[in-house]
């Protein structure tokens, strides 16, 4: 059978300005349109920064439980928190996330440096992260930004065990400037790795910026999934700024389409992720 295709929509993230980006979406109505948008162009995760009143990345457990409440009640899509924030949040802060019981959050499985900021994650707060969710059967998407970092998560689960509904799901954060480049050679090589991991696991691919269609297309071929969204990129082509996260979400389609790997609706991604039916939540 054609392994249908999971696509994630990453609108907003902790990085680009709305003054410099005017069609970021930051506010939640802004959120839950992009959502309910891309939700119908075939996206079936979420993953969430959320920002304050001044369009300010945000950590805030208030703002974070009533965005997973409003977009729970608005849409089907997996809510998938990020831990990560912006690269200055204390480690209490980005634990203290879960406490809005989203289906998932990630979790990146190693410190990178991220442009000219550090993107800290210690082995010591990895593991706490991780043993939080499984205790509150969140499933993590463990965000891998370097081959090493695969390594490290087949560690982690062979010491602490599978998380909770046992289904492990990475995805591949590819250009970061610091990272693994986005790359095909580079995603190949990623994907020999995660042969090492528990049987079933599954990857996505995020490329970062000019990566983005590389990224996609090595993807496809090679049985991952896509995320896409504002926060990764936002140019469309050269010279050519994005104008909305649907733009992003439909390329997407059409070469999910293409490569005759449709996309997963909300039902089929949960069941490919091993996460319970939103009746049985």
């Amino acid at each position: 059978m054609t392994t249908p295709t999971l696509i994630t929509v990453a609108p907003t993230g902790a990085e680009s300005a709305k003054t410099e980006v005017p069609a970021l979406p930051v506010t939640l109505d802004e959120l839950l349109l992009t959502a309910k948008e891309c939700e119908a162009l075939g996206a079936a995760v979420i993953h969430v920064h959320i920002r304050d009143e001044g369009s300010r990345p945000t950590l805030d457990p208030g703002r974070l439980r009533a965005t997973v409440a409003a977009l729970r009640e608005s849409t089907d899509l997996i809510v998938q928190l990020s831990t990560g924030g912006a690269v200055t949040d204390p480690e209490a802060d980005r634990l203290a996330v879960l406490d809005a019981g989203p289906e998932m959050a990630s979790c990146t499985m190693g410190t990178v440096n991220f442009g000219d900021g550090v993107f800290l994650n210690r082995w010591e707060f990895i593991v706490d992260l991780h043993t939080r969710m499984q205790e509150r059967n969140i499933l993590p998407e463990y965000e891998i930004f370097d081959l090493g970092q695969l390594t490290a998560l087949q560690r982690l689960l062979g010491k602490y065990g599978l998380p909770a509904g046992g289904h492990v799901h990475v995805d591949l954060v590819m250009g970061v400037p610091g990272g693994m480049p986005g790359t095909a050679e580079a995603l190949v090589a990623c994907r020999q790795a995660i042969r090492d991991l528990p049987a079933g696991t599954t990857f996505s691919a995020t490329g970062i910026g000019r990566s983005t269609i590389p990224v996609m297309l090595a993807a496809l071929a090679t049985d991952g999934h896509l995320r896409v969204g504002m926060e990764d990129t936002i140019s469309y082509a050269k010279g050519r700024p994005v104008e909305s996260n649907m733009q992003l979400v439909a390329r997407a389609v059409g070469l999910a389409h293409v490569a005759q790997r449709p996309p997963a609706s909300t039902g089929q991604a949960r069941e490919l992720l091993g996460l319970s039916s939103r009746s049985a939540a």
